[in-house]
């Protein structure tokens, strides 16, 4: 997202991001808004609440004298994990939240909306806010990507497996010739440092050491990877790590996500419904246990984040948040900030894999070659897939 500076360029921004949230949620059911499956997915009404409960903290109250909170008790209700602001619901019981209603939060969204319109236009808002509204935009942004993926599960483990759009795609047949791309040992830059808005673990631009490596120029498709499941990959433990194979046993894995064998044939479930497995299309909904057995099997290995950065301007990327084979650390001279913001990346630079790239559910603007995810080694409700390396 590029620096906003101008008053109507950055009320134009505000709104914009906040239309999106509301867009994104148009086709869901009045009941689809509370349902929580798992730990790892919250009720799109949540999401929606708490987007609008950080320009009410971050924003409104500390600078806005004349604000007043639409109600007390959303901070306990939307905070997420700032332990900064204080107590709030845990995270397991957040579909447990039949109250506040739906509608009660569209009306939070707009109380604050228009609250914020008159804070942008106001003599209270000034440069040195600029940062906490970019990082409010961005933070948006970045829900906007998990209301799809948190939909996605929500309407793909409902028996009916219904349809999210009948027209969305979210998936795409690869095309051109795949091969390896080959990098010569040197040294290379990694890491933020441009005039724009990035995330405080992606500044620190710093030279890495890379020896020789080659990289695939695709992403393993559904045909690649049936491949493996019918070798038999899910059932050797040699590919798998030991925690991956703990996985493997526990779960009895023998597929990815939202694949389900029906009268002989692998279907998948897609946000335009239940669909035949296409063994051309690119990958999906891959852990980073899988990704890495899969690679394993091939006889290559998954790339480091900082091979993917130094590579990823001579491969399309951006449709597949892709597993790397790096632990989610700080780089160097990395500091947390200040405060509850200080709160938003570090605290998690422990037991997560990094992921590059973007997916085919981040936002407009989002995406970025030095984009950091990060996620637990078993979770793949995410967007994600495999690139491989050697």
């Amino acid at each position: 997202m590029e620096i906003i500076t101008k008053p109507k360029s950055v009320l134009k921004k505000f709104m914009d991001v906040r239309s999106r949230s509301e867009e994104i949620c148009k086709p869901l059911e009045i009941e689809d808004y509370v349902v929580q499956p798992i730990v790892d997915v919250s009720p799109p009404k949540w999401h929606l609440g708490h987007t609008t409960w950080f320009f009410e903290t971050f924003i409104l109250l500390p600078n806005f004298p004349s604000y007043e909170v639409f109600d007390p008790q959303y901070n306990f209700v939307f905070n997420s994990y700032y332990e900064t602001i204080g107590a709030r619901v845990i995270r397991t019981d957040r579909g447990n939240l039949s109250r506040p209603s739906v509608s009660d939060v569209y009306r939070y969204r707009k109380y604050v909306d228009e609250k914020m319109t008159e804070f942008l236009n106001s003599y209270h808002m000034n440069d040195a806010i600029l940062p906490i509204l970019e990082l409010g935009l961005n933070h948006e942004q970045q829900h906007q990507e998990l209301l799809i993926t948190d939909i996605k599960y929500i309407l793909g483990h409902n028996p009916l497996f219904p349809a999210y759009k009948k027209e969305i795609k979210e998936n795409q047949n690869l095309s051109g010739e795949k091969r390896m791309l080959h990098f010569s040992e040197g040294i290379y830059e990694i890491g933020f440092d441009a005039p724009a808005f990035c995330f405080d673990n992606e500044m620190g631009k710093h030279k890495v050491y890379l020896n020789d490596f080659a990289i695939s120029n695709h992403l393993v498709t559904n045909g690649e990877y049936l491949e493996f499941m019918e070798a038999g990959g899910y059932s050797d433990f040699k590919y798998w790590h030991a925690d991956g194979w703990n996985w493997v046993k526990e779960n009895d894995a023998q597929s990815p996500l939202y694949w389900h064998k029906i009268d002989g044939k692998w279907m998948h479930y897609t946000l335009s419904g239940l669909q035949e497995v296409d063994p051309d299309e690119e990958l999906c909904h891959i852990n980073f246990y899988e990704a890495s057995a899969f690679a394993a099997w091939r006889g290559m290995r998954l790339p480091t984040e900082q091979e993917w950065e130094a590579a990823s301007s001579c491969f399309s990327w951006g449709k597949r948040w892709e597993w790397t084979n790096s632990a989610y650390l700080p780089y160097p001279g990395f500091k947390k900030e200040a405060g509850a913001v200080g709160e938003y990346n570090g605290k998690f630079m422990v037991n997560q894999m990094v992921l590059r790239g973007a997916s085919v559910a981040t936002p407009p603007g989002h995406s970025r070659r030095t984009y950091r995810n990060f996620f637990q080694p078993e979770l793949k409700w995410q967007f994600s897939g495999i690139r491989l390396a050697k």
